[in-house]
């Protein structure tokens, strides 16, 4: 059974850091895709970005592009999020999710919240002005 667990969520100013980490364990990752999605309390989930296990290919949201950076550590089957020059408007849970992602497919397949198969139970940030 495929789990991921999320932390690094908290209370942070405008302006400052988090950095996200998603474990996931169950089974080999090789063939799919981690993503990183939002949730802001009233509004729907949204793509925030997503990384190809496989080769580490990266996809981001375009508000997203310049602040955030995904990433991944094989040895330790985790995936992170770096949120740099965060804003009040990025607060939200954040959740990790996987899914399935063959080399013919598209990274921006990943954008699609209906692709995947396991989510994380996410975590909350705060950010304050």
């Amino acid at each position: 059974q495929v789990q991921l667990v999320e932390s690094g969520g908290g209370l942070v100013q405008a302006g400052g850091s988090l950095r996200l980490s998603c474990a996931a364990s169950g089974r080999t990752f090789n063939s799919y895709a981690m993503g990183w999605f939002r949730q802001a309390p009233g509004k729907e989930r949204e793509f925030v970005a997503a990384i190809r296990w496989n080769g580490g290919y990266t996809y981001y949201a375009d508000s997203m592009k310049g602040r955030f950076t995904i990433s991944r550590d094989n040895a330790k089957n985790t995936v992170y999020l770096q949120m740099n020059s965060l804003r009040p408007e990025d607060t939200a849970v954040y959740y990790c999710a996987c899914r399935p992602l063959s080399s013919w497919q598209h990274i921006t397949m990943t954008a699609s919240a209906a692709g995947y198969d396991y989510w994380g139970q996410g975590t909350q940030v705060t950010v304050s002005s």
